[in-house]
């Protein structure tokens, strides 16, 4: 049985954590609803890319065997239009999809090369991802507004020296700290006082007034998505902050010091390349066989070719369907002999490291493909509402403040006579 001194310090703590939730909300508001309303349409970034530009990612026909080419076949009738070396090769499971080869030409400064689109069904060349694509453009912007609120388009420095990419990070990292504080308050306030009122939280009622329909839809729907509002708010600064990422990485204990590699040893690595004798390679195919095998279950490959020196072929496996996880199994197979020398299955990983490996799924939204994706798409409206209708809550508390104040006043003046 509680006392009323405990009855009281606990309406103490409450108030406490509604007006950290109160502030936390206020101070982040306008910059949270540049973030979730960009972070919204981010969660299909691929699926708008591949839409704006279906006539390299999809076939226009499917023959009725759909038997595809060989991979070197492509490759050999393609090869005119590749420029520079061949670094990977990208297989999807889909029928209607086009075979990618990634190359990098010498000088060639981005970060993946370029990516070449066959026909695997003919060979036909549909083009390359150097080719002017608007939607790519568009969410290029959409990026950088949601992770730089665009100062990374601005040259000169608009604080001191501080590079205006970081200072846009810094901003966009404190204002989902807040918001992540936001969410986890949010929750203590929602929690009734009593359990025959649960119900009543669960429920937004279209019947009342607009007032309290703002107050369900601020309360429920954020209670419906705290979990995947609070997967997103935590892991957001891990790109903002160096100190949350190590410390995020030491809570996981997956953490781990950076080696720097001296100039003699990156020269001793590049001349031991340099004197391995070259490996004979058998068509990718064979190698796509083996995996097969090891890891019997529908699922796109990339292969990473062996490079100069190297007899490691890396070929990853994810797999398809609607539910289908982000993170791909790894099998690394010898150039020379076909035999498997690593295998690295996602499922038999530790908890902590899967975790780890799926910080960059939990914040966009692909940690269980199509199906978290709705989910997380969802919860960024959500999110992106949260701001206007958490401010419509308090100016609508702040008026009914005056007025009781109002009127407290008039019952006193009346008083007094």
């Amino acid at each position: 049985m509680q006392t009323p001194d405990t009855n009281l310090s606990w309406i103490r703590i409450r108030k406490c954590i509604n007006d950290i939730h109160l502030w936390a909300g206020l101070i982040s508001g306008l910059v949270l609803l540049i973030v979730c309303l960009t972070g919204t349409l981010y969660v299909y970034n691929t699926e708008i890319r591949e839409w704006a530009a279906s006539h390299l990612y999809r076939v226009a026909e499917v023959p009725e065997e759909q038997r595809r080419l060989t991979v070197e076949t492509i490759l050999g009738s393609g090869r005119e239009f590749i420029e520079g070396d061949i670094k990977g090769v990208r297989i999807p499971y889909e029928a209607n999809r086009s075979i990618q080869v990634v190359a990098r030409a010498e000088g060639d400064q981005s970060r993946f090369g370029t990516t070449y689109f066959f026909d695997p069904y003919t060979a036909a060349y549909l083009g390359n991802s150097k080719e002017p694509n608007p939607a790519a453009e568009v969410m290029g912007y959409l990026f950088s507004l949601h992770r730089w609120l665009l100062l990374d388009r601005i040259e000169e420095p608009l604080i001191g020296e501080l590079d205006n990419r970081k200072l846009g990070s810094y901003i966009t990292g404190s204002a989902t700290l807040l918001f992540t504080l936001g969410v986890l308050t949010g929750l203590v306030i929602w929690v009734p006082k009593k359990t025959r009122y649960w119900r009543k939280g669960l429920k937004i009622k279209f019947d009342s007034n607009w007032k309290r329909i703002n107050h369900d839809l601020h309360n429920t729907l954020a209670f419906y998505s705290a979990i995947v509002l609070f997967l997103m708010g935590a892991t957001g600064p891990y790109w903002s902050f160096p100190w949350y990422r190590e410390g995020l990485k030491k809570t996981l204990g997956t953490y781990q010091e950076c080696k720097e590699t001296g100039p003699e040893k990156g020269l001793a690595a590049d001349k031991a390349a340099k004197d391995t004798e070259e490996v004979a390679v058998f068509p990718l195919d064979e190698y796509v066989e083996v995996v097969e095998r090891a890891l019997p279950y529908s699922g796109s490959y990339s292969i990473d070719l062996p490079q100069q020196g190297s007899r490691e072929i890396r070929i990853r496996k994810q797999r398809a369907g609607f539910f289908a996880p982000a993170a791909a199994d790894q099998v690394v197979v010898d150039a020379g002999t076909k035999a498997i020398t690593e295998m690295s299955l996602f499922r038999d990983q530790p908890f902590n490291q899967r975790v780890s490996r799926s910080i960059k799924a939990l914040h966009v939204g692909n940690v269980y493909g199509s199906f978290s994706k709705l989910l997380y798409f969802i919860s960024c409206l959500i999110a992106t509402s949260l701001p206007v209708t958490g401010t419509l809550i308090w100016i609508n508390k702040m008026k009914k403040t005056k007025q009781t104040r109002k009127t407290a006043k008039r019952q006193e003046a009346l008083a007094s006579y």
